[in-house]
């Protein structure tokens, strides 16, 4: 039987933060996807959260990008924490009448808001030496994960360029990109679930381009308990948004 996909998200916030408890610029965005069998993916859900899929599949994300000016609106960019490069492992996903992004994990350079995000947000972060770095049109990126020790090492290195812009109205960029909030459980093991939370986040509809990969050697996607990718991303590049998020509420 053939998949039928459900409506795409909206190109705006449909829920915008009017009141954000943090605010953020995500610079020098890469979007790299792979196709997954929604099964696959779904085994790593806890329940009361299911694979969004597109093309009767599920997409797994590869992102790397700057987060700089991390703050609380109002005042001052956080000091030696606001700017930082992260990666992160993500999927797309339903909870209730709620859709947005499912982090496997995510990979800064500090262990600060590496603690606090997963204390708050119960966020999987990990904390490793981590580079991501333009020069013109060439974007290089670099992960070696240290903490939590408990957890296997894994890496990433990426090399990027960037292409002409592209229109994100199209259904797959618009799919991959138009998403409007973060969706976390309490418990990260699928089969002790938690409880759900969801956290809005508002910005501007992203500026899109195409992208070459040059290089790619990464590990953070098994690392996830996925399987290894066989087969080439589908690779976008943003010059980057700024960010308002909300406080999250549980589902």
């Amino acid at each position: 039987m053939q998949a039928v996909d459900r409506p795409l998200p909206a190109m705006t916030c449909p829920e915008p933060v009017r009141r954000a408890v943090m605010v953020q610029r995500w610079n020098d965005v890469v979007f790299l996807h792979w196709r997954y069998d929604p099964a696959v993916v779904q085994r790593l859900l806890p329940d009361g959260v299911t694979v969004d899929e597109f093309d009767g599949s599920a997409w797994v994300g590869l992102v790397p990008f700057r987060m700089d000016g991390l703050g609380i609106p109002g005042l001052a960019p956080l000091p030696m924490v606001g700017s930082f490069p992260e990666v992160n492992v993500r999927t797309y996903v339903r909870a209730g009448r709620r859709r947005g992004v499912w982090f496997f994990s995510l990979d800064v350079d500090r262990h600060l808001p590496a603690f606090v995000a997963r204390a708050a947000y119960h966020l999987p972060y990990f904390a490793g030496s981590a580079m991501h770095r333009r020069v013109g049109d060439l974007l290089d990126t670099r992960v070696e994960r240290r903490w939590p020790a408990h957890h296997a090492p894994a890496h990433t290195a990426l090399t990027v360029q960037v292409g002409a812009a592209i229109d994100g109205t199209e259904p797959l960029p618009r799919f991959l990109t138009s998403r409007w909030g973060l969706i976390t459980s309490t418990r990260r093991d699928p089969e002790r679930p938690g409880s759900l939370r969801y956290a809005p986040v508002d910005h501007p509809v992203w500026p899109l381009h195409a992208a070459e990969v040059l290089h790619l050697d990464d590990g953070l996607v098994a690392a996830a308990g996925l399987p290894r990718p066989e087969t080439r991303p589908h690779a976008m590049w943003s010059a980057g948004v700024d960010v308002r998020v909300g406080r999250p509420v549980r589902i």
